[in-house]
């Protein structure tokens, strides 16, 4: 593997190392954590509220798109050349900027079995796996998601006439929603998802 390979994967793995061990700090005690603890979860309802509004809007745009499609195909006879790749966009906006949300109410990765079942050390090594898996997934996206915008930068979208880029900046600015809410999740633990289902 050369430098340009290898580097981004030791400063997700430096980044994520310190990330755990200050979530690990933050996660119990009282006054200076507490209020850091407390500054983290409200930075997170604002960047998880405004990436939900930002995967609606999106997925708004989408469905729009996507029967204007339909309309212009059959109706008019005439189809429209830009609304399939704005549909296209906007289901990467929405999905990537979702997956904040999803992981902020534990609905993504799903280890709540293996959770309810274990106690003490058991419990805090599983959610410190679970956080470290996410957050070297995430930096790895990070960085190879903003690398990729960089590169296409210049080319255009067929039937939009805009950058590439803002399609794959998806990618690098849903890691940073995501980022935030996994460890919000992981200070304030919720398994919305398992909630009415068990």
């Amino acid at each position: 593997m050369n430098a340009m390979n290898t580097l981004p994967l030791q400063v997700t793995a430096l980044a994520t190392l310190m990330t755990l061990v200050f979530a690990f700090w933050l996660k119990s005690g009282n006054g200076l954590r507490a209020r850091l603890r407390g500054g983290v979860l409200k930075l997170d309802r604002f960047s998880t509220t405004i990436a939900a509004i930002i995967a609606c809007l999106a997925l708004a745009v989408a469905i729009f798109a996507g029967l204007w499609q339909v309309v212009a195909r059959f109706a008019t006879e005439t189809p429209s050349v830009w609304s399939e790749a704005l549909v296209r966009t906007a289901l990467i906006w929405m999905a990537f900027i979702g997956l904040a949300v999803a992981l902020r109410a534990g609905a993504l990765v799903s280890i709540d079995i293996a959770h309810r079942l274990s106690r003490g050390l058991l419990r805090s090594i599983l959610e410190g796996v679970s956080l470290t898996s996410i957050l070297l997934m995430l930096g790895v996206m990070f960085w190879f998601g903003w690398t990729m915008a960089e590169r296409v930068k210049f080319q255009e979208m067929a039937g939009l006439e805009v950058s590439m880029a803002w399609g794959y900046a998806a990618i690098p600015i849903g890691a940073v929603f995501a980022m935030l809410g996994s460890l919000a999740h992981f200070l304030d633990r919720r398994s919305e998802e398992l909630e009415s289902a068990v």
